[in-house]
């Protein structure tokens, strides 16, 4: 690492490194040196002595972003090699779909880079200015262990604004259509890597999907469908499902999908969702099975009190269109909504609407998108499987 500016961390940042955490906020940088935008530098203790090398942002106040704790180069070969090892990490979660995430940020000790692969296609997110600055060299690493046809560069995302980087979505690689198509879970989907959501399509739910498919029943309701994820998949077991959303472009896109895959129990609808769960209730509608997955309700943790209010909400509506025996399957995807904050509303919610509930199933996202046990932020996606007896 020499020839690299240094910068200093004060006692309690190094107490956070050592505790298994890759951020170092501003206020505990003590010196910054010559650091420029998007460098990788060298941090030292305050003793002067070598933790590792981090990438530096100039803006955030996230400055350092841990890369490393050895004394080694964070070159191309640095990031091929990273690369590389959460490649083989899907090939061994990874099991009947084309989509997937490649690389999850902190979870494959990348941070500040998402990459996501549809088919012959992959969509990345370069989330700081040492990633965005590595973008060409990260690049060349994907086209050489997956010569993929083309890449996106999904960075408009408001997170770049805390970096101070432009909000864009270009192709860096290759070409690639306005439909991308590919397989998951035995359905032909398509996205849109250049407009779509995320960086395509969720794909955090992937396996919860067929987890919620195996206890789906009945008469569905799908809440906050988006594309129709849960829907389409739900079908084979439903008499019929609802799928509700107020995006009319993410419902196009899921009715598009129905109709490729031959499916023909699927209603979409427009809707707000929590209008929606109140006018069914009063007329005293009844489902088999409801499917909750709405967005991030808490951004901060400024918001968690009203985020909460708003789950328990939710939960409240669609239990008390449930049926003895019926399925609820109630997401979150807030971090900051821990999954025991997550149990005690629904709890409060099922006995405000008069309800038991049995516990089936307790999830979180798919394995292609890693947790690291010490980075509670790598853990966001919260999936309950309920059964009201």
């Amino acid at each position: 690492m020499a020839g690299i500016p240094s910068v200093t961390i004060n006692r309690k940042a190094e107490d956070r490194l050592r505790s298994g955490h890759p951020w170092v906020y501003s206020s505990d940088v003590t010196a910054r040196g010559s650091a420029a935008a998007g460098d990788v530098v060298r941090v030292v203790n305050a003793r002067g002595k070598a933790v590792g090398a981090a990438h530096y942002s100039s803006t955030s106040q996230i400055t350092l972003r841990m890369l490393t704790d050895k004394p080694e180069s964070v070159d191309r070969a640095f990031f091929r090699e990273r690369l590389a090892r959460a490649l083989d990490f899907r090939k061994e979660v990874v099991r009947d779909s084309e989509a997937y995430r490649v690389v999850h940020a902190e979870g494959d000790l990348l941070p500040g880079l998402i990459v996501d692969r549809y088919g012959e296609y992959l969509s990345a997110q370069f989330l700081d200015q040492g990633m965005d600055r590595s973008r060409d060299t990260i690049a060349g690493c994907l086209q050489e262990l997956i010569a993929p046809r083309g890449i996106v560069a999904r960075n408009d995302v408001p997170v770049r604004k805390l970096e101070g980087l432009p909000l864009e979505s270009e192709v860096v690689s290759g070409e690639v259509p306005s439909a991308v198509c590919f397989q998951m879970n035995g359905l032909r989907l398509s996205a849109d890597l250049l407009h779509g959501q995320k960086t395509g399509i969720y794909l955090d739910q992937r396996e919860n999907y067929l987890a919620v498919a195996r206890h789906a029943h009945g008469r569905a309701l799908d809440a906050f469908t988006s594309t129709g994820g849960f829907a389409l998949h739900m079908a084979p077991r439903c008499e019929t499902v609802e799928a509700v959303d107020s995006s009319a472009a993410a419902l196009k896109t899921g009715a598009a999908i129905r109709d490729e895959n031959g499916i023909v129990n699927v209603e979409f609808r427009e809707a707000n969702v929590f209008d929606l769960l109140a006018s069914y209730s009063a007329a005293k509608r009844e489902f088999d099975t409801v499917v909750l997955d709405p967005p991030a309700f808490a951004k901060s943790r400024k918001t968690l009190d009203s985020a909460l209010r708003g789950y328990k909400e939710i939960n409240f509506k669609a239990l008390r269109l449930l049926r003895r025996g019926g399925i609820l399957a109630t997401c979150s995807c807030s971090h900051h909504v821990m999954e025991a904050m997550l149990l005690e509303v629904v709890a409060e919610a099922a006995l405000d609407a008069g309800k038991t509930l049995r516990v089936l199933e307790r999830r979180v996202q798919a394995q292609d998108h890693p947790i690291l046990l010490t980075v509670p932020e790598t853990l966001y996606l919260k999936c309950l499987i309920l059964q009201v007896l």
